[in-house]
């Protein structure tokens, strides 16, 4: 999941809950005699049921679990299609296909969305098509075009947006925010397998010196040329991100104390310019704070000291 994950998983409860008490509700008032009234009966329960599930699991629902939801409405949608005989009936599905879609394309990265909005569009499809009621081909093709074209645009907006929102914009890093919610996660699932995880603090030392000196802008490039260096010297899996002006985080997933801080020499051979780190490896019970607050003690103990890396 690429945005708040408890969000996500809220608003596909709400989703499911909505759509199950809509369905008992056209059961209890059938617009006609087509209307599939025990279909309804039996996707309004499958529809409050995940969604009173999802509700009570809350943050702790797996990733896959949601993208398994999302598959299974865009199912259920095909059924409700497919028992559907008018093209009104079919064609007034229009609504839960596109907000499948749309749900996809916000909460998901765009390879995932897209493929959610196709399986959904193609489930939807297999379903009218299964019901092949007279003269619905014209309207469902307006539909499919629609959705298409928003799903793909929804999905390209949210991708900038969740990059602006988590990318420090003169460097190119994760900002804080971004930061902490990925290095969050990498302590939990440490936590549970057991394998080494280290983090650094890395605070630049004099750079109000290299602004009151030579310019807001030269520091502004030194700044890139630091991080781009480090960048380099950094496998896939590390995490370094901008934590305030001239300070830096890094997440070293596993990686033990002895090992993170080898890395901090080989990072500080990038640059002539010298900086202080400090390191900790997480421990049971470590919060995201505590393990930080022991990486910035190491750090200030080597400044006081005079030592840096």
């Amino acid at each position: 999941m690429q945005t708040g994950h408890r969000t996500a998983t809220t608003l596909l409860a709400t989703l499911y809950t909505v759509s199950g008490a809509l369905c008992w509700a056209g059961a209890a008032m059938p617009m006609d005699r087509g209307t599939p009234v025990a279909l309804l009966w039996v996707l309004g329960a499958i529809g409050l049921g995940v969604g009173a599930g999802l509700w009570w699991s809350g943050r702790d629902v797996r990733p896959w679990v949601l993208h398994a939801a999302v598959a299974l409405a865009s199912v259920l949608v095909g059924v409700l299609a497919w028992q559907s005989a008018t093209a009104v009936g079919i064609v007034g599905l229009g609504p839960a296909l596109i907000a499948v879609g749309l749900y996809a394309a916000h909460f998901l990265p765009l390879p995932a969305a897209r493929v959610h909005a196709g399986f959904a569009l193609l489930s939807g499809s297999a379903g009218a098509w299964a019901a092949a009621p007279s003269d619905f081909l014209s309207p469902w093709i307006t539909l499919i075009a629609t959705a298409v074209v928003l799903v793909e645009v929804q999905a390209r907006l949210a991708r900038q947006l969740r990059t602006a929102a988590g990318t420090d914009p003169l460097t190119g890093l994760a900002n804080r925010r971004a930061w902490e919610e990925e290095a969050s996660r990498h302590l939990a699932r440490a936590a549970r397998s057991g394998e080494p995880l280290s983090f650094a603090v890395l605070d630049l030392d004099d750079f109000k010196e290299v602004n009151d000196r030579d310019g807001h802008g030269a520091g502004d490039a030194l700044l890139r040329e630091l991080t781009a260096g480090w960048s380099r010297r950094l496998r896939h899996a590390d995490l370094l991100g901008r934590y305030g002006g001239d300070e830096f985080v890094l997440c070293l997933p596993a990686t033990d104390e002895a090992a993170a801080t080898e890395l901090l020499g080989q990072l500080a051979a990038t640059h002539p310019f010298t900086w202080t780190g400090g390191v900790a490896t997480a421990r049971s019970g470590d919060t995201l704070t505590s393990v930080l607050a022991r990486a910035d003690e190491q750090l200030y103990r080597r400044k006081r000291s005079g030592r840096t890396t």
